[in-house]
């Protein structure tokens, strides 16, 4: 599951935001004060400032996308790196896995060598203990 995390903005970053804001605002403030000095067509007006709000707009989306596609290298660098960490840790257990298989196989041999001399011991004691009977 992904963690969503708000992005960090830098000061630049929210600058360009507060720039945003402001030409809202005088692109509101000119065409009132248009009106009163010019006497502009009110649907010529009307297309300018929806021209200026799509631009406005346009460079918000932009900037939105933008975001979007670092916090996405974001996460994918960090998955990458997490990825790269499983894959040690993998390869490690593999390492202590086979080591641990050796030790196994070899106490298994060495089990069997025991077992072996043991029960030669058993029947080199049971000839000794029919020889006194």
């Amino acid at each position: 599951m992904l963690d969503f995390q708000f992005p960090v903005l830098h000061e630049s970053e929210i600058q360009e935001l507060l720039s945003l804001f402001e030409t809202d605002q005088q692109v509101t403030s000119q065409s009132g004060s248009e009106d009163t000095n010019t006497a502009v067509c009110p649907s010529d007006e009307r297309k300018r400032r929806r021209m200026i709000s799509n631009r406005e707009s346009a460079r918000r989306s932009r900037w939105r996308k933008k975001k979007h596609l670092e916090n996405l290298s974001n996460e994918l660098n960090r998955l990458v790196a997490q990825n790269r960490e499983y894959k040690n840790r993998l390869g490690s257990v593999k390492h202590q896995c086979h080591l641990v298989g050796r030790d196994n196989e070899r106490l298994t041999y060495e089990y069997l060598a025991l077992r072996n001399k043991l029960q030669d011991l058993y029947r080199i004691l049971a000839t000794l203990q029919m020889q006194l009977q």
